[in-house]
């Protein structure tokens, strides 16, 4: 089963690379792809009176889940029985906990080697690695901000990712599922004669955004994969970090929506946001069945289907502007329900933090 899966999807992803390796504008800088999504924002802002409302969608969540949470805090949140789809995890704070302490942790949690450490404030995948034994334990402890929180989150045994994205307005009978994302990691395949760099920069894909890729494997670049053996480039399923990512808009099934209804009832106050899982099969996912939950993210996610190499620029904007609209929407009707949004310096402190923060984690993997 796992092997029929990983080819599946692995034609899945060569499928998205033969029509399009690259979309014009997927690595364009952030300013100009994001300039119109800012214009719409300060229109939504104006339409409401308030340029922060979006904090109010998810009033259970520090800022709505904008910028600045924390993803422990997110994860406490969620509630029987669907809390048994959470992959375990547990925390601790760097400085504070040496590996023994951080290994009697993952034992109360009940969490073995290998094991996925990532910062508990941040986003982007920045910082995120995968620890396989005590002495990486060690090292990313070492790497880590001294007094800063951390996660240790049992690395699901799936592995396809997918973020889906739902969203429901405060008094509304049920939400709906409006993005589908699946994530794939670039896989390159050696043939006995050329170095890592070589195949990196001879890739259709990876050749074109090679500054993704080189800096994390800036000590195997040397190395002459053999023959046939496939080498990952990256393990966080981010874009921005190197993933590649389509739209699974097809896998949405009544099935999927009535799961995911109740995950997001479950977490009290969601009304917004991107759940991240690792799944077995893509007929198991249609079916809401074969998958566990590693991240919630609230308003600050991202319809990622955006960033299929298929998606055209209008189909980018039309996305942002409808899912940052509902969040204003949202935002409205919890702040008419008695709930205050973010003020504009709290929110500004908590993105300073994070981007703080962010720029002293450990490379991620």
């Amino acid at each position: 089963m796992k092997l029929d899966n990983a080819l599946s999807l692995a034609a899945a992803r060569f499928a998205v690379l033969r029509e399009r390796p690259l979309s014009f504008f997927e690595f364009w800088p952030g300013w100009l792809f994001y300039f119109p999504v800012v214009v719409h924002w300060l229109a939504m802002g104006v339409r409401y009176r308030s340029f922060t409302l979006p904090t109010a969608a998810n009033p259970t969540i520090a800022a709505g889940g904008l910028c600045g949470e924390s993803k422990r805090e997110i994860l406490d949140l969620m509630l029987q029985p669907e809390r048994d789809l959470l992959a375990r995890y547990t925390s601790v704070v760097a400085g504070a906990s040496d590996v023994p302490a951080a290994e009697r942790a993952m034992a109360a949690a009940d969490i073995a080697y290998p094991v996925v450490a990532k910062p508990d404030i941040g986003c982007n995948g920045t910082g995120v690695r995968l620890v396989h034994t005590p002495d990486d334990l060690r090292r990313y402890l070492d790497e880590f901000p001294r007094g800063e929180r951390l996660l240790l989150q049992e690395l699901v045994d799936h592995e396809a990712e997918a973020g889906i994205f739902y969203v429901r307005l405060p008094g509304a009978a049920t939400g709906r599922i409006t993005s589908i994302t699946l994530k794939h990691a670039p896989v390159l395949v050696g043939d006995g004669r050329s170095t890592l760099r070589e195949l990196v920069l001879a890739d259709a894909r990876a050749g074109q955004v090679p500054q993704l890729y080189l800096p994390r494997l800036k000590d195997r670049l040397h190395e002459v994969p053999r023959q046939g053996e496939r080498v990952r480039l990256v393990f966080v399923g981010n874009h921005c970090k190197g993933s590649i990512f389509e739209n699974g808009a097809h896998l949405v099934t009544p099935a999927l929506t009535e799961t995911f209804e109740r995950i997001a009832r479950a977490i009290p106050g969601f009304h917004f946001g991107r759940i991240d899982v690792r799944f077995e099969s893509l007929p198991l996912l249609a079916r809401g069945e074969g998958f566990r939950i590693i991240e919630i993210n609230g308003a600050g996610s991202e319809a990622t289907h955006i960033w299929d190499p298929r998606t055209t620029l209008r189909e980018a904007w039309q996305a942002q502007f409808f899912h940052y609209a509902a969040a204003f929407r949202i935002g409205a009707a919890n702040r008419a329900a008695g709930h205050r949004a973010t003020n504009v310096r709290s929110l500004f402190n908590m993105w300073r933090r994070q981007t703080r923060l962010m720029a002293t984690y450990p490379l991620n993997d």
